[in-house]
């Protein structure tokens, strides 16, 4: 072993004759061998040592004058270069649920919009994701074609599960992961395949593979069964009935009912408010105000201009406990109660009481429109300090709101019917409308609710005390 551990490290060093002739006696002729290797260079390249252990090489080589090959164990390392392909414009992209806000964890796949095969763009809605809040849309990340829709209708999801498989479909990258993906799909189905024929072609010598498959058979009928058991409890449906399950965010809306009437000590006060003045001012302004600003003078826009009033003349009421602790806010956030064909949604108006009457109004308009078409975020619902509730639209005479939690109490509307009052000692027809201010009794005493109402029902009844600050 120690002459080869010379002559292997001779050969390739280039050997000494002389050297050599003193362990073998005779002279050598060595001719070092050197192996080329084929190296590939490309814009990305990378190169890799390959280490070689014990692996025989011949070598040409000359004992005296009679020519020979030896063959020679040896370790060398090689350089490699390999080339990286690769292709900005091939390649797959999943399409997630994104983040769908601070208090939502999951949600369900309410529809899907696109299915395999369709050309989509980037950032373009491919499903809908319903939550308790808010409909939440799946957009793709990046333009092409998709693959495959992972999940389907009705299943419950989190942020980052899969709802399809986009292809970056551009001319040969498509086509080499089609060639990639035909060998893939075509394994399993050999795989497949294979069992089949071997149990069709031995239907009488192998009997015994018949029980087996007969024994495998039997497990299915116990998951029908058990998938059974959940729906005996549930009443068979009646003629003229049917079952649909209730929404993500119709539970949200009754749960958040539910518990507002179990921690708030509820308690409603009512007043009633002459709307001819704000009537007045309204049609006598409203082609001036609309050519000027290009939204219609509402009478919504009065009533929270009275709210903030009465909001900053009694600060408790836009006031929050918390713990044993009460937080009261120098600024107004009004939630306002819309409903939309999927549930009730409360967008806020920020900062509010910096807005004059066309900013208010201009505000109103863009958020009733995306809480319709349901494409209102999370965060334009969330931190109101107050809410209105609007019931007259629907032509409501009376009712009791329900706090909106954490908030500590809620302003009711409701519709405006003509009623003989007494004005100046005579009985007149007047337009009049009943407001009502559900709020919680721990924060907010009679007094302050009473004096709440009676503060908007003044500056509805003479929108000029606005002007005047009295």
């Amino acid at each position: 072993m120690a002459i080869w551990s010379v002559v292997r490290r001779k050969v390739f060093n280039g050997c000494n004759s002389s050297y050599s002739s003193s362990i073998i006696g005779k002279s050598w002729k060595c001719k070092s061998s050197t192996a080329s290797h084929t190296r590939y260079y490309g814009a990305l390249s990378k190169e890799t040592s390959v280490f070689v252990r014990g692996s025989p090489v011949s070598l040409p080589c000359y004992l005296g004058t009679t020519p020979c090959r030896m063959t020679v164990p040896y370790n060398h390392t090689f350089n490699t270069s390999i080339r990286l392909f690769s292709s900005d414009e091939g390649g797959s992209v999943d399409a997630v649920v994104p983040y769908m806000g601070e208090s939502i964890s999951d949600g369900t796949l309410a529809t899907i919009l696109k299915k395999p095969g369709d050309r989509v763009e980037a950032d373009e809605p491919i499903a809908q994701i319903e939550t308790d809040k808010v409909t939440i849309d799946v957009s793709s990340p990046t333009a092409g074609i998709i693959e495959k829709i992972v999940a389907k209708e009705g299943d419950t999801v989190e942020p980052g599960f899969k709802i399809a498989v986009i292809s970056k479909s551009s001319g040969a990258a498509t086509q080499v992961e089609d060639s990639e993906k035909k060998p893939e799909e075509t394994k399993p189905e050999k795989k497949e395949e294979k069992p089949k024929p071997v149990a069709e072609s031995p239907p009488s010598p192998k009997v015994e593979t018949s029980p087996p498959k007969e024994k495998s058979r039997a497990p299915p009928p116990p998951p029908p069964a058990s998938g059974a058991s959940p729906r005996e409890p549930q009443l068979p449906p009646k003629d003229r009935e049917r079952r649909v399950p209730m929404t993500r965010l119709r539970k949200r809306v009754a749960t958040r009912l539910k518990d507002s009437q179990n921690t708030f000590a509820l308690l409603t006060t009512f007043n009633e408010v002459d709307m001819t003045n704000l009537m007045k001012l309204r049609s006598e302004y409203k082609d001036a105000f609309l050519e000027k600003h290009g939204v219609k003078l509402g009478l919504m826009s009065g009533f929270i201009k009275g709210a903030i009033s009465a909001l900053q003349n009694q600060p408790v009421v836009n006031a929050v406990i918390d713990g044993e602790d009460i937080i009261y806010r120098d600024y107004v956030d009004i939630s306002i109660a819309v409903g939309t064909p999927k549930g009730l949604v409360v967008p806020v108006l920020r900062n509010v009481e910096q807005m004059n009457f066309a900013e208010i109004e201009k505000e109103i308009n863009r958020l009733a429109k995306k809480a319709t078409a349901g494409t209102i975020s999370i965060d334009e619902m969330a931190g109101g300090t107050f809410t209105i509730s609007n019931g007259g639209v629907y032509g409501s005479l009376l009712s009791t709101p329900i706090i909106n939690p954490p908030q500590s109490a809620i302003l009711g509307m409701h519709s405006i019917l003509n009623r003989p009052m007494v004005v100046g000692g005579e009985v007149m027809s007047r337009p009049m409308m009943y407001i009502a201010l559900t709020y919680d009794h721990r924060l907010i005493d009679g007094r302050e609710a009473v004096l709440f109402l009676r503060r908007i029902k003044d500056v509805v009844e003479d929108p000029r005390r606005l002007l005047l600050d009295i």
